[in-house]
């Protein structure tokens, strides 16, 4: 039966409410993009501001990211992230103030950046958690690989419910209500997440430089430069999506629209997950890759909402497959006491694209049209390709896999 490995590692102790906050927490990972270009568009009539501060917002999580997850595997989750929290909830609360007091524009820039710059990658807490909880299980391998495949289909469902509950909100009530209900998300899941020290892994005690030894395999290289692409795709598709169906007079559908995106993502993620695979990551991250790139390609020649979220629906089974290998992969690419910061190299990654992403397909919406815009994903995708690819020699395991690690 599919859900029975799921089933399965939900019965380790403590397992069931970790993995439960952990995904509440996450909630605002898929609303605040949208709901950040949902506001300031509202505020300033521009698809190329919203852009922007979506991506301030992007580029300070990104650049951060990493030196919050050294500060986790030195000092612990809660000692670091409860006041990053709190200071994330202060900037968001501030972005949305800002935007309705009709403040000057270039406020909105350094609270966005507050705010992205104390988000940190709460998924990594959690595969951090799912990895101590299976020490010394002697079904590790098997059931780690279902957990990880358990929170990719929990990162989709974040990605299916999100859009549509900004959305929703936006278009139906005030663009601010997203943004609330994101910080609500963030303080009340992270608070209940941070609060169970006997999933907390033991801290390393050790001070390491910031990506020492992690960036230095060329098969981390690789994998980085191809989410940063792959982060592009989602960047620019989230941006263009809301223009898209705006100017057809639909703007709640793209809600739906990226929906259908993570839909597909969360299928084959349920279906991949429950899979013991004999092949290595590296393999299955390609084909992953190479399938998103040609899922994408036609977006920019549709013109029809429904048609377009049959596309994305489809284009959107590759996706969770690749996050599942691509994470795997860092755990054999880096050592065990560094996959924290392994792990969130790849959200670094993934977010210096999505920032990218965001603001150049904000400019070219504005510059010209949505339809157009699509080409800035479908552009993405190739690059993606191209680097795999190319790279695909370095996506192995240098010495056998390292014991495993979330």
């Amino acid at each position: 039966m599919v859900l029975r490995p799921y089933r399965d590692v939900l019965s380790v102790p403590g397992a069931a409410f970790f993995a439960t906050a952990g995904l509440v927490a996450r909630l605002p990972m898929s609303m605040l993009g949208i709901g950040i270009v949902l506001l300031v568009e509202d505020a300033t009539g521009s698809y190329g501001i919203a852009g922007a501060v979506a991506a301030a917002y992007g580029v300070a999580q990104s650049v951060t990211t990493p030196l919050l997850a050294q500060a986790v595997d030195r000092y612990g989750q809660a000692r670091t992230m409860r006041p990053a929290i709190a200071v994330h909830v202060v900037g968001l609360l501030s972005l949305v103030g800002l935007a309705v007091s009709a403040a000057p524009t270039w406020t909105y820039f350094p609270a966005a950046a507050l705010t992205g710059a104390t988000i940190g990658s709460l998924g990594s807490l959690v595969r951090a958690r799912w990895s101590y909880a299976l020490e010394g299980d002697p079904r590790r391998d098997a059931r780690l690989h279902t957990a990880y495949s358990l929170e990719s289909v929990l990162d989709e469902v974040v990605f299916i419910a999100g859009p549509l509950l900004v959305t929703v909100l936006a278009v139906r009530f005030s663009p601010v209500l997203g943004l609330l209900a994101a910080a609500a998300a963030v303080g009340g899941g992270g608070a209940a997440l941070l609060s169970r020290r006997a999933s907390e892994p033991p801290v390393s005690g050790d001070r390491p430089a910031v990506g020492s030894g992690v960036l230095r395999a060329p098969g981390m290289l690789v994998l980085l430069v191809t989410f940063v692409c792959v982060g592009g795709i989602f960047g620019s598709v989230e941006v263009v999506t809301v223009a898209f169906t705006d100017e057809r007079g639909q703007p709640e559908a793209a809600g739906w629209v990226l929906a259908a995106f993570a839909l597909g993502s969360l299928l084959a993620g349920v279906a991949y997950g429950a899979v013991h695979w004999r092949s290595t990551a590296g393999p299955r991250f390609l084909v992953g890759v190479v399938l998103l790139a040609v899922g994408v390609a036609p977006v920019a020649l549709i013109d029809d909402v429904l048609l377009m979220s049959a596309v994305v629906f489809v284009a959107g089974f590759a996706i969770s497959p690749m996050l599942i290998s691509g994470n795997q992969l860092v755990q054999d690419l880096v050592a065990p006491s560094r996959l924290t910061e392994g792990l969130s190299w790849v959200s670094t990654a993934i977010g210096v694209g999505v920032s990218a992403g965001s603001a150049i397909s904000g400019a070219v919406v504005d510059a010209t049209d949505a339809s157009t815009a699509y080409l800035v994903p479908a552009g993405a995708g190739v690059l993606a390709a191209g680097v795999v690819l190319m790279g695909r020699r370095w996506l192995q395991p240098v010495s056998g896999p390292q014991p495993a690690a979330a």
